[in-house]
């Protein structure tokens, strides 16, 4: 991986990214394709939007359709005909998650499949090796996540683990890759700590120390925490992270919070919000949300968005997209996803354009003003 910093302003950054198969400028959000595709939309899709990084969920495609598989194909490119960057996770948040009795222990974790209740227990290199064959861009490693609120007791014991588990990975992939594995792929470690400024700095710390490592995430925010608790954090945590390397804040979020974050520091986004909100007929504009189901629109000739250059918006209408939803239609599927998508990634094009021009604060204060008149 190659990393530049081009431009800071106001605390925000504009980043290029180089990986084998994609130049990625920041700040950068990734759509999520959980199942190797972002949800009701295909490659020639992503690639008519201009993404150059999408993400792929190691615990998914370890259960389904299997590592090997993928592989066999030729990875997450070949498999997917998506010839951009990938970033897997660790699949250790799904774990978590979905299975209602995963048990962490000082090795990994054990868990149940949210398919078919089959057991299944993810290490350090474990996680890795379904890296490997994915052959993603970007790999995450296993981290011990935790519930908010906890106990201090408990949020120690992840960092504990988490640093122990980073250690064993960065050791693992520098053995692999002597052995001609996963050399063109690079790993990610993920900060832990809750709210609490003292652990976030420890798990930091400890992290960042490990300098093999080719990048940082902040992990465990955006889990039900009120909005400022994740803004101080973001902002406290970033401190302690490497100038010459990519951040990324995982799962997050609403415009908002993207706009909140590039702030505080951070170069990379994820989260499910623009194609799950699609699909429950909510849309993103300019000007804030809108539902698109509402009555309201059935006879509104208006595109969704009037300053959207993406390609719902150039050829349909609003009262076409209302017909369709309350139709059931899966048309509206594709159509709402394209445009959130599109959405967030143009706001991520203006918002590196405000940096390269130094031109920050009055780029968020128009963003925030055009969400008032609404």
């Amino acid at each position: 991986m190659e990393f530049k910093l081009d431009a800071t302003s106001n605390g925000a950054r504009a980043c290029t990214i180089k990986t084998a198969h994609s130049t990625i400028t920041t700040p950068v959000f990734m759509p999520v394709g959980t199942q190797a595709t972002v949800k009701a939309l295909d490659a020639n899709d992503m690639l008519s939007m201009g993404a150059k990084i999408i993400l792929g969920n190691t615990y998914h495609l370890y259960l389904r359709p299997g590592s090997k598989l993928i592989k066999k194909f030729g990875g997450l490119h070949g498999f997917s005909k998506f010839p951009n960057s990938f970033l897997t996770d660790s699949g250790g948040f799904q774990a978590f998650s979905l299975s209602d009795n995963s048990k962490p222990d000082e090795n990994g974790i054990m868990f149940k499949s949210h398919i078919d209740g089959s057991k299944h227990y993810f290490t350090p290199q474990s996680v890795l090796d379904t890296q490997y064959d994915l052959g993603s861009d970007i790999m995450m490693i296993l981290d011990d996540l935790v519930a908010l609120p906890n106990t201090s007791e408990r949020i120690q014991k992840s960092i504990e683990r988490t640093t122990k588990w980073a250690k064993e990975a960065i050791e693992y992939h520098k053995s692999q890759q002597e052995k001609g594995i996963g050399v063109n792929q690079n790993i990610f470690a993920i900060i832990q700590g809750g709210t609490d400024k003292e652990f976030r700095k420890m798990s930091a710390e400890q992290l960042c120390a490990l300098e093999d490592y080719d990048g940082f995430a902040i992990g465990g925010l955006s889990v039900g925490e009120p909005n400022q608790d994740m803004y101080d954090t973001v902002e406290w945590t970033t401190q302690f992270m490497p100038k010459d390397k990519p951040r990324y804040l995982m799962g997050v979020g609403t415009p908002e919070d993207l706009i909140e974050n590039i702030e505080r520091g951070v170069d990379m986004f994820d989260c499910v919000m623009p194609t799950r909100n699609a699909r429950n007929g909510t849309l993103f504009t300019s000007f804030g949300r809108m539902n698109i189901k509402g009555a309201k629109f059935k006879e509104d000739e208006k595109p969704i968005d009037e300053e959207c250059d993406c390609y719902t918006c150039q050829n349909f209408t609003r009262a076409y997209l209302n017909h369709l939803y309350r139709a059931g239609e899966m048309t509206y599927y594709r159509l709402g996803s394209m445009h959130n998508i599109h959405y967030y990634l143009n706001l991520m094009k203006q918002a590196r354009e405000a940096i390269l021009a130094d031109n920050w604060v009055e780029f968020k204060k128009e963003f925030y003003e055009k969400r008032s008149q609404k």
